[in-house]
């Protein structure tokens, strides 16, 4: 068998525009072509042959045996063998146990196919040398990757469907047959003679991408709009350009909203809100993709969720991920450290160590002398109380479910927990924090206001200092 001679003048005129045109293919080029053994991948071979005899190119090809369909992949695999031979090409195969990838991998067959072939394509490019792979992704392919995606709901990323050309080690991926409808080019095919295999599988309609193929495109196509296929391809296009001009900005963006302070990612909400939703939501995925790698599963409820999500509250993710927003910040929430409640009774007097919370608190107790003092550094640094009105020696010990406090100036009691999280004090350090109780009520926690009971007065007349040192320090 040779590479057809006669071709029709569009056809092959569509490709190279869509090859050559492009850029997608170069003089020189050195391509490997996916081969399944069916229509569109034999076309893909054939018009890259042609194409050959225009512009120095080197055509090789590969095989990835599924092993999904028993002795039917093995005469596929024989098939392409065969077409090797009598087109004198290199050929490589690979085959994979796709079936055992998906269990383990907790992926549909589908998926862990892809998976499977794509990494075996790049090593076979790596080890030929190619500077491209090529695959036989159609316009019909286009159209119904499009409509599968409206189908389960998508957004302009989504609409732009199979990318012409996909960036990658150790070559790029190209799908130069885009601006070619299947039908096309089985007729084509079947003009030069050249035949090719039909896999059983792409015509059962237990599967979502069969029965659009089968049914509703050719619906489409009859009742409504003859070329529905060229269109939704049209849309495909604009939506890629119109993706990537957004993500170019969203970039900058991101730059700004998404903040990395060591292996730590976090997403600044304080401002988020006020940009233009649709930015808001593009920052938000941006945000998601960074923290799983990928925006597979990722929904546009979920980015929808992390934009709306208020201080204390959690998003689950896959995979047990689960992000958390707090003093407007939403990062990956952290397990707070498994702390011992502990119970330490102290005079006031000296120093006394919480290794717990890897502090030292000194106090002293001296005459009030007629004004009220405030420790330098804040309410984290320090505290000045009336010690006329504590009873000692005081209790420090770990915060309780239920804990209440009244800091100063505040008009009543309200729950500890939630007084922690306002203050933006950060939910793995709660559970350490000292909390310092005379009689039962709380005089004191360090970062927050001392107890509005135990606020020093113009008639104070003895007041405990305390300062708050770092164990590390």
């Amino acid at each position: 068998m040779t590479a057809p001679r006669k071709t029709p003048d569009r056809l092959f005129e569509a490709f190279r525009r869509a090859a050559v045109g492009r850029g997608l293919i170069v003089p020189g080029d050195r391509v490997l072509a996916a081969v399944s053994g069916g229509p569109d991948s034999v076309g893909l071979v054939a018009l890259l042959l042609k194409l050959r005899e225009e512009m120095p190119l080197e055509v090789r090809l590969a095989h990835f045996n599924h092993r999904l369909r028993g002795p039917e992949a093995d005469e596929d695999e024989r098939f392409v063998r065969g077409l090797a031979e009598r087109w004198v090409l290199p050929l490589r195969v690979g085959s994979a146990d796709v079936r055992g990838r998906a269990a383990a991998k907790k992926l549909n067959l589908e998926e862990a196919g892809r998976e499977l072939r794509y990494a075996f394509l790049r090593r076979a490019a790596a080890a030929a040398g190619a500077t491209k792979i090529a695959t036989g992704h159609t316009m019909t392919d286009q159209a119904e990757t499009v409509l599968m995606r409206l189908m389960r709901g998508t957004g302009i990323s989504g609409l732009g469907g199979i990318a012409p050309l996909a960036a990658g080690e150790p070559c790029p991926i190209v799908r130069p047959l885009l601006a070619i409808a299947g039908p096309d080019l089985r007729a084509w095919l079947a003009a030069a003679s050249l035949p090719f295999r039909i896999d059983a599988s792409n015509v059962d309609r237990r599967f979502l991408r069969n029965r659009i193929r089968a049914e509703l495109l050719p619906e489409l196509e009859r009742r409504y709009e003859p070329r529905i296929v060229a269109h939704l391809a049209r849309l495909a296009e604009i939506a890629r350009e119109e993706d990537e001009l957004l993500g170019g900005f969203v970039g900058e963006l991101a730059d700004e909203f998404i903040i990395r302070r060591g292996r730590e990612i976090s997403l600044d909400m304080r401002t988020l809100s006020l940009l233009l939703p649709a930015l808001a939501r593009r920052v938000g995925r941006e945000f998601l993709r960074q923290v799983l790698g990928d925006l597979r599963d990722v929904s546009f409820e979920d980015v929808a969720s992390l934009c709306a999500l208020g201080d204390g509250k959690k998003l689950m993710l896959r995979k047990g991920i689960v992000l958390r927003r707090e003093a407007g910040r939403i990062g990956l929430e952290k397990r707070a450290p498994n702390a011992r409640p502990y119970r330490i009774l102290w005079d006031g007097r000296g120093t006394v160590p919480v290794p717990a919370a890897d502090l030292w608190l000194s106090g002293a107790r001296r005459r009030a002398g007629g004004r009220v003092p405030r420790p330098a550094g804040g309410d984290a640094a320090g505290a000045v109380l009336d010690a006329d009105k504590l009873s000692f020696p005081l209790l420090i010990r770990t915060r309780r479910p239920g804990d209440l406090y009244r800091p100063l100036g505040a008009p009543g009691r309200k729950k500890l927990k939630e007084i922690l999280r306002a203050k933006g004090i950060p939910r793995e350090r709660r559970d350490c924090l000292p909390v310092l109780v005379s009689r039962g009520e709380i005089a004191w926690v360090p970062g927050l206001p001392v107890a509005e009971r135990f606020k020093v007065r113009a008639t104070t007349a003895t007041v405990l200092s305390i300062r708050v040192k770092s164990r590390r320090s």
